[in-house]
């Protein structure tokens, strides 16, 4: 609502402003209350509703951090496992997209919280991978190995570092699992049924423990990778 100046303040009741403030105290409310729900997401893993850290880049499928990107005809996935990773920006959680680590044209189903990205028959898929909207890192790679969220945000396209996260900056502090990882953030591994916790910026979120399990095929019109236990 513009600002009302000079005279013009008399012109408006005192309840109605009082109304007004009300109103807009409600819509703050309401708005916050929004921001910190959840929707169940095609993977079983619930959606937050909030912000995209940032958009999931556009792979253009050549080999990155020895990591490298493979057609339906070329998948061999003999070590899969998830991660869920959440990143607090200044306080805020804001979540990871789909799609990353998937070229173009992908296939994709779905729209919103339901949104579920998959490699199709002309793209290709990195072994580091989204493939819905609720923080769940896919590891699906040919053979057991250790990988880092350096690889992931690589493929991503996104910088990670002790003050970068993305196109958020500050201080970064990192916790997997409930323990404070002291080290450089591209160093922490993606472990088995991992929860890693991202802090950028004031104030550091205490870590919030998330129990998960991602269920379903992966998406309609694919190949299908039915999820392994973590």
């Amino acid at each position: 609502m513009s600002t009302v100046r000079g005279r013009r303040r008399a012109l408006v009741p005192a309840t109605l402003l009082s109304v007004l403030v009300v109103a807009s105290g409600v819509t703050a409310w309401l708005s916050s209350q929004s921001a910190g729900t959840s929707i169940p997401g095609p993977e079983g893993v619930p959606v937050q509703n909030v912000p995209v850290l940032a958009p999931a880049g556009a792979a253009n499928g050549s080999t990155i951090d020895g990591i490298t990107c493979r057609t339906i005809g070329q998948e061999s996935v003999h070590y899969h496992v998830h991660v869920l990773v959440s990143v607090y920006v200044d306080g805020q959680l804001e979540r990871l997209p789909a799609g990353i680590g998937v070229t173009s044209p992908s296939v994709t189903t779905g729209s919103g919280a339901s949104t579920f990205v998959d490699v199709g028959l002309h793209d290709c898929l990195y072994w580091l991978h989204t493939h819905a909207n609720d923080g769940v890192v896919h590891v699906e790679a040919p053979a057991k190995a250790s990988f880092t969220l350096g690889q992931f945000f690589d493929v991503w396209g996104q910088p990670l570092s002790r003050v970068r996260v993305g196109p958020a900056s500050g201080a970064v502090v990192v916790f997997e699992n409930g323990v404070r990882y002291h080290g450089d953030p591209r160093s922490v591994p993606l472990l088995a049924g991992g929860v890693v916790q991202i802090d950028v910026g004031a104030p550091v979120v205490p870590f919030k423990p998330v129990t998960f399990h991602v269920t379903g095929l992966c998406g309609d019109g694919t190949s299908g990778c039915a999820p392994k236990p973590s």
